[in-house]
């Protein structure tokens, strides 16, 4: 039973790079929502074989990051106003549930790590480097799930993860978000400090609530 279950090590690895690399070139937005892809260039690209391509489009299709349409193949998902409203009204209980773990229940070795990493995301220089701005939110999104407590919570929270950050990618593309993004942050990681589980909770259902919005009123303006 064992040998039956075996797997060339060399293959899985391929199509794991192949599937990262393919993942956050979509992440990094070098493929445009609604875009088309190409099976032969992103063989290609990837240096890697046609069945490795496509094992790895299932996987991202698993992941909501990429549609297979009929008569015309993959491309990049479109994420319609009412996933949007789905999406952060479901991230909203679910950060919410997050900060009042990580306010409850987070050693201060990672309170520190999560205001050390607030305090990367406020430099001036980062606000022009939109690849390494959204590393960091992210990065601040996994201390908080790291912390909070809550196992299931923060699966959840990773599963929705490529889709937020599409979608925050969108928000962010707005300067004047920035700015109201880091006060809001600022305000939570602050009740965490204090310990204070209900007004972290409250706090981040309304940051997450007030991103919703703003994407929504991005697509509206791109429409």
């Amino acid at each position: 039973m064992t040998a039956m279950l075996r797997v060339p090590r060399e293959e899985t690895s391929l199509r794991e790079r192949a599937t990262s690399a393919l993942r956050q070139a979509i992440l990094d937005g070098v493929f445009s929502p609604g875009q088309k892809l190409s099976e032969r260039e992103l063989c290609e690209s990837l240096e890697v074989s046609r069945s490795c391509v496509r094992e790895s489009l299932q996987h991202l299709q698993a992941e909501g990051l990429i549609t297979t349409v009929p008569h015309r193949g993959p491309e990049v998902s479109t994420i319609s106003p009412s996933e949007v409203r789905d999406i952060y009204e479901v991230r909203a209980h679910l950060e919410s549930l997050a900060a009042r773990g990580f306010a409850l229940n987070a050693p201060p070795e990672q309170v520190r790590a999560l205001r050390a990493k607030l305090n990367e995301l406020a430099k001036p220089a980062l606000a022009q480097d939109r690849v390494r701005l959204l590393q960091a939110k992210n990065q601040f999104y996994e201390i908080l799930v790291d912390g909070c407590g809550n196992l299931v919570a923060g699966q959840m929270l990773r599963q929705l993860n490529n889709r937020v950050t599409v979608l925050r990618r969108i928000s962010m593309a707005q300067p004047e978000r920035l700015p109201h993004t880091l006060q809001e942050l600022n305000a939570i990681v602050s009740a965490i400090e204090r310990g204070d589980g209900e007004a972290a909770a409250k706090l981040s259902a309304a940051h997450v609530q007030k991103a919703g919005e703003n994407v929504l009123r991005s697509m509206e303006h791109k429409g």
